[in-house]
């Protein structure tokens, strides 16, 4: 996985509050990662593919990278096999 330039995140730093759920919708096998903040929600995509967890794990790093923590700090709470995902961040 590819990372992406810090300028072309949107800064999430204020949702790292313990318990905060994220929620986002991702999009697999795309040309390059990135994630976008709409009125919506939070849209990720994502280069990897949509097996054995590797495009949750992407989609955890890209969440993390924005939101300037570990991605340990992030655990899935819904969506393992859906394009919808819930993250919760569980804190320092």
């Amino acid at each position: 996985m590819a990372k992406p330039r810090a300028g072309t995140l949107p800064d999430l730093a204020d949702l790292a509050v313990p318990g905060t759920e994220i929620t986002l919708r991702v999009t697999p096998k795309a040309a390059r990662n990135s994630l976008v903040q709409t009125r919506e929600g939070l849209k990720a995509a994502v280069t990897a593919a949509p097996e054995n967890g590797k495009a949750n794990a992407a989609a955890r790093a890209l969440l993390a990278r924005a939101m300037k923590v570990a991605p340990t700090r992030l655990e899935l709470k819904r969506g393992a096999t859906s394009r919808q995902k819930t993250f919760v961040y569980t804190g320092p």
